[in-house]
């Protein structure tokens, strides 16, 4: 922002994108005949607890489409879905919602979520699906950092309050009266000395090989696996039985009803005495913890949080989350969720950009749109050419990919239970 234009008007036009009347009495005394300027908005209700709203303000110029969700509302629910089902693989959210239409609900919304790789489509944060871990991190996979840190993560509890966080997994495993820490779920642990993993059959047909650089780790530090087989749970802790004794080698096969319990290291020595038929326990939560101290419903992750207690902290994005300038201080199509003080109530919202009629926003921009929608905590998913917005199976956006709509890794979406109030 240019150094002569007063410090508080980025918070007097964010205001105005909801209340643009509120404009003459926020700009200085001195310019009274300043005409305020009008943004377009038009509003349609979806459903019960569900609206969307288009607003065009000619000050950026900005397009914005903002959906609001009633997460009160027992007809509504969100669901977090990974493209084709899998760790890896791109789709685009339009596909994605069309597919996930099924006789008991219908998918009223679809937004895209993480950053991932574009050649593999694996996201780089943890993710949560229906209550099961598909992904768990203590650092986040990606390679644009300007340090190794966890990012910021949208979550839904158990008893569907939204928060923002820097989530990392908070798991256990208890056999033969030992606690083991579990440091990721079907990942690799970063750690250097020592680490442990659980792989579910969400990873593959095996476990993760330990490697660095691409070479075989085996050599360079013991690994322990043990094969176990999923019996069922106890409240929010899974049972699992040991298949076999451990093995000291990476990569053993994942059965359909299986997983492997890897350690690595120091670590390794953690399955040693297990034999075959003994009973492990799992119970992976989340630090800090969900509200209701339950492992989450919904996790997905973005970079980097936006909102911080009605706050906004964009501008510290840097210091905080390790971003980049090229993504964070230019304007750009931007995608964020947001949620309010009591996690009861959730914004989506796609910003179009690169285009004469809507050049984008910073993440500054982003988030005081957000804060004047009535967001307490925000978090920025990813843009660019990701952003997408699909309505009941129409992209109501403007993707600015020269193909149209890209394919993404993973997708946040709301869904309307057939016949629900």
């Amino acid at each position: 922002m240019p150094a002569f234009l007063p410090a508080f008007l980025p918070r007097a036009i964010a205001l105005c994108l909801l209340a643009p009347t509120l404009l003459p009495t926020l700009l200085p005394a001195q310019r009274p005949s300043a005409p305020a300027a009008r943004v377009d908005r038009r509003d349609s209700t979806l459903a019960r607890g569900l609206t969307w709203t288009r607003l065009r303000d000619p000050r950026g110029p900005w397009t914005l489409h903002v959906v609001r969700v009633d997460l009160s509302r027992t007809a509504l629910s969100l669901e977090a879905v990974h493209a084709r089902d899998a760790l890896t693989g791109r789709e685009r959210p339009s596909v994605i919602a069309a597919r996930m239409n099924d006789s008991t609900s219908r998918v009223r919304v679809a937004i895209n979520a993480d950053f991932f790789d574009l050649a593999t489509g694996r996201s780089e944060n943890s993710q949560v699906t229906a209550g099961e871990w598909w992904k768990g991190l203590m650092l986040t996979e990606s390679p644009f950092d300007t340090y190794d840190n966890v990012h910021a993560q949208f979550a839904l509890s158990r008893s569907g309050v939204g928060a923002v966080e820097r989530f990392v997994p908070d798991g256990h495993a208890w056999v033969r009266g030992r606690h083991v820490p579990l440091l990721s779920v079907n990942a690799l642990p970063t750690g250097r000395h020592e680490g442990t993993a659980l792989y579910t059959p969400r990873f593959g047909a095996t476990a993760a090989v330990d490697t660095v650089h691409g070479a075989v780790r085996d050599s360079l530090r013991r690994v322990s696996e043990l094969p176990v087989r999923r019996v069922g749970t106890r409240g929010d802790t899974v049972l699992y039985v040991a298949s076999a004794a451990a093995a000291a080698r990476s990569g053993q096969a994942i059965g359909p009803e299986g997983a492997v319990l890897a350690a690595y290291g120091d670590r390794a020595t953690a399955w040693q005495d297990v034999a075959a038929g003994d009973t492990v326990r799992v119970w992976i939560g989340t630090l800090p913890r969900q509200r209701d101290a339950r492992p989450p419903a919904l996790l997905l992750g973005g970079w980097p949080r936006v909102l911080q207690g009605g706050d906004n902290i964009a501008a510290d994005a840097a210091i905080r989350e390790g971003t980049i300038s090229r993504n964070a201080e230019a304007r750009h199509p931007r995608s964020a969720v947001g949620v309010s003080r009591d996690g009861r109530t959730l914004w989506l919202v796609a910003v179009d950009g690169r285009s004469a009629t809507s050049v984008g926003m910073t993440l500054v921009e982003l988030a005081d749109a957000l804060r004047a929608l009535g967001a307490w905590d925000a978090l920025n998913f990813d843009g660019g050419g990701s952003t997408t917005l699909v309505i009941d199976g129409a992209v109501v956006n403007a993707p600015t990919d020269p193909s149209g709509e890209r394919e993404v890794a993973n997708v946040l979406l709301v869904r309307e239970r057939r016949g629900g109030r």
